[in-house]
This record gives structure tokens, sequence and C-alpha cells, in this order.
């Protein structure tokens, strides 16, 4: 991930359950969900409840391979 800017990931785990992993500009993990979605929708409704307090952040969906501007 070296060189991309402050993002949240958002992944499917093993479970099936959607989760999101916030990264900061130097690349280190630096706050997760905490617990598993049971929808991509209410995942992408979790990231946006942080989002006001990281201004620039993107969402790297890896789930669809897509990235979004929070």
């Amino acid at each position: 991930m070296t060189g991309h800017p402050k993002q949240f990931v958002l992944y499917q785990d093993q479970g099936g359950e959607y989760r999101w992993t916030l990264y900061a500009g130097n690349s280190r993990k630096i706050a997760d969900s905490g617990e598993g979605y049971s929808s991509h929708a209410r995942c992408l409704a979790g990231i946006r409840l942080v989002v006001n307090a990281v201004p620039g952040i993107q969402i790297n969906d890896k789930t669809k391979g897509q990235w979004y501007d929070a």
C-alpha cells in the first residue's frame, strides 16, 4: 500500500461479513471496524460515521475493485 493516500479499505472476511480498516498516509493501520457487517451498505454507513473526522479520506473497496471519495 506504499504511496497510497490515507484510506479506508473495505473487504469481506472469511465468514462473509464486510469489514473496514483505516490506514494513515504512511500506510499504518490506525483503526478497524471492530465488527463485521451483514451487508456492504451497512459497512459503508459505518465508514461514513467515521469519515467526518478524517477529511480527504478515500474508500478502497476490495469487494468491488473500486475507489470512492468518502
